[in-house]
C-alpha cells in the first residue's frame, strides 16, 4: 500500500514564502510522476503543479508559474513545492499525489491521472 504524507503548510502573510514536502512509502518512489493539487473553501480540487519520473520536466498551473516551483529529490523519496509571493487567493489545502508511470518525462496534470494521494496540508495566507 502506497502512502503520500504532505507537510510544512501553516499561516504566512502575503508576499511570503512556504515550503511544502511530501514522502511516500510503501512503493518505488522513481517510478512516480509526482504532482500538487489545492482545493480552497467551496471550491473544486484544482491542479498546481507535476513532475515527471525523472524530475527533468515540470508544468504548473498559470496562476502559479511564475511564483511556485517543484522539485523532486528520488534519494529520499520526496517532492517538494516551493511557494513564494504567496497571496490570499493561494489560501487551500493542498494535495500530493502520486501515480506509476510507464515514461520518465511523463507530466500528469489532471487528478483523474493519478492513483494516490494524500490527506492534505492547510496553507493560509493572510492579507
Amino acid at each position: 500500500q502506497v502512502q503520500v504524507v504532505e507537510s510544512g503548510g501553516g499561516l504566512v502573510q502575503a508576499g511570503g514564502s512556504l515550503r511544502l514536502s511530501c514522502t511516500t512509502s510503501g512503493g518505488t518512489f522513481s517510478r512516480y510522476a509526482m504532482g500538487w493539487f489545492r482545493q480552497a473553501p467551496g471550491k473544486a480540487r484544482e491542479f498546481v503543479a507535476a513532475i515527471s519520473r525523472s524530475g527533468n520536466r515540470t508544468y504548473y498551473a498559470d496562476s502559479v508559474k511564475a511564483r511556485f516551483g517543484i522539485s523532486r529529490d528520488n534519494a529520499r523519496s520526496a517532492v517538494y513545492l516551493q511557494m513564494s509571493t504567496l497571496e490570499p487567493p493561494d489560501t487551500a489545502v493542498y494535495y500530493c499525489a502520486a501515480t506509476a508511470s510507464l515514461y520518465f518525462d511523463d507530466v500528469l496534470s489532471a487528478a483523474r491521472q493519478y492513483s494516490y494521494w494524500g490527506q492534505g496540508t492547510q496553507v493560509t495566507v493572510s492579507s
